[in-house]
């Protein structure tokens, strides 16, 4: 009975979370706000305030559950993976899934990394954060592990990870009408094998 408030308070945040998504979809980061937000989420201003401190402290955690939910996503199918190079393939194939499935949370990802700004003003798509982004670390991963069981050639594994996630996060830009997603995957996959192997 103990974890009925943080559990009824975590799919409250959640809520206002994905209204937020979907508003940032909609109007885009410049004419976002707590009002909008909360009109779409169908609660008060009040109740957001509750749970976040302001529209910054709302963004940022929307930023850090979109990047999860992506990282959650690619990284359940890379784990029923054996090889390397399944385990690349894989993650190819998740994030090209990913692009294609979930075009609304991309937007708002997209609008929160280009428009968004620290406390000094500088843009978030300038910050170098301390921590690696977990899906370039992953990959990376991936790459020095074909490369440890001698599956993969020997190359600069960070250069290929960029290469490979410039082209994922491409595609995401591209996805509309007229893109056929599968071609491109099955680019993207020979490509990338003939760099590896």
């Amino acid at each position: 009975m103990g974890d009925q408030p943080s559990f009824i308070a975590e799919a409250r945040r959640e809520q206002i979370i994905k209204a937020s998504i979907e508003t940032l979809d909609e109007i885009g980061y410049v004419n976002v706000s707590l009002a909008k937000i909360a009109k779409r989420a169908n609660v008060s201003t009040g109740l957001i305030s509750y749970h976040f401190l302001d529209k910054e402290d709302l963004l940022n955690n929307t930023l850090a559950y979109l990047l999860k939910k992506q990282l959650d996503y690619i990284q359940e199918r890379i784990s029923k993976e054996e090889s390397a190079y399944d385990k690349l393939i894989s993650f190819i194939d998740a994030s090209l899934a990913y692009q294609g499935t979930h075009r609304v949370d991309n937007i708002a990802l997209i609008e929160i990394i280009f428009n968004a700004r620290t406390p000094d003003n500088v843009p978030y798509y300038k910050v170098s954060s301390q921590e690696e982004d977990p899906l370039y670390k992953k990959l990376q991963e991936i790459l020095c592990l074909g490369q440890e069981t001698k599956e993969f050639a020997k190359f600069d594994s960070k250069s290929v990870s960029i290469i490979i996630q410039g082209a994922i996060a491409e595609s995401m830009l591209m996805n509309g009408e007229g893109f056929d997603l599968e071609a491109y995957r099955e680019e993207l996959v020979n490509m990338v094998t003939k760099m590896v192997k």
